[in-house]
């Protein structure tokens, strides 16, 4: 399935078939996919746990307003983010880069997050954001079915997952194959209305 194609035939799908099974593999290569995708000065602070245990899946159902796609679907991706990657992990992610490179990236990456922790929240949701788009549309270039969701208990989740204290949960996304029909499209604002030439 070519890119386009991938973009106007995704939809948020509810209804999955539950038998449809996803290989350790198949999943690895859809992750390695994910991330690929951009992060804000390469800082790479998303973490995908891909939750596989199906009691953890019943347990996320339960805090998740009972949304059958987190334990029907083949797959489930929390999208995750490490808060404070720009101060952990600088210098790793720049490993490799020349001295002056990486020096100079330090101290950008210091003067643009420290003591900004709206600005430190902004970028992680923005990256899972990308992280999350980029899942559903390989999904879907390899003819499943995704649906992002943020419907649930967000710190419910965080526990059930374990997640450290330096870390916060942007979504989650279900990838499967679809057991129904996407309902049709509807309620789309005019292009003239929600595109903007140059100033508001």
């Amino acid at each position: 399935m070519n890119t386009e194609e991938a973009i106007r035939t995704r939809r948020a799908v509810k209804v999955y078939d539950p038998a449809y099974t996803l290989t350790r593999e198949q999943k690895d290569e859809l992750l390695q996919l994910t991330l690929l995708a951009p992060s804000a000065f390469n800082l790479q602070h998303v973490r995908l746990v891909e939750v596989s245990d199906p009691a953890l899946r019943a347990q996320i159902r339960e805090v998740g307003w009972n949304q059958a796609q987190m334990t029907d679907a083949s797959m489930l991706v929390v999208i995750c983010a490490q808060v404070d990657s720009w101060e952990k992990n600088v210098r790793r992610v720049w490993d490799g880069a020349p001295t002056e490179v990486q020096d100079y990236m330090v101290g950008a990456i210091d003067a643009y997050y420290r003591g900004k922790p709206q600005v430190q929240r902004d970028e992680t949701m923005r990256s899972c954001g990308l992280m999350a788009q980029t899942l559903m549309l390989a999904a879907r270039a390899k003819g499943l079915d995704s649906c992002p969701m943020d419907g649930f208990d967000f710190e419910a989740v965080g526990k059930l997952i374990n997640l450290p204290d330096n870390h916060v949960i942007a979504l989650m996304v279900a990838v499967g194959k679809r057991a129904a029909e996407p309902k049709p499209r509807i309620g789309k604002l005019p292009f003239e209305e929600v595109v903007i030439r140059d100033r508001f």
